[in-house]
């Protein structure tokens, strides 16, 4: 991973965080509560993958309608979060896969 790249992974995160700070209150403190869970639990490509952003335009066609953040989510956010990364390979499948216990 060169410079160039550290870069550009900086301004796409900059660029990220700031469609998440035009959200409503309501939607930040979910969302910030899903990524929180996320990236203990979530995929590894997390990051370079379409999850996150994905999110963020879930949430954006949400406010856009005029829907509340738990109408969407519903109320147990881990468990929308679960569902979500169901097909997705985790952490915790690559320490399973190396024999490594957690």
């Amino acid at each position: 991973m060169g410079i160039q790249d550290v870069i550009e992974g900086k301004r796409r995160w900059r660029a990220h965080m700031a469609r998440v700070k035009a959200l409503p209150p309501d939607y930040q403190i979910v969302y910030k509560e899903m990524q929180r869970y996320l990236f203990k639990a979530g995929p590894i490509d997390l990051l370079d993958g379409p999850s996150l952003s994905g999110i963020i335009d879930f949430f954006e066609e949400g406010v856009a309608t005029g829907k509340g953040v738990l109408e969407l989510v519903g109320n147990d956010v881990a468990a929308f979060c679960d569902d979500l990364i169901k097909d997705s390979r985790a952490r915790a499948d690559i320490h399973q896969e190396s024999g490594v216990d957690l």
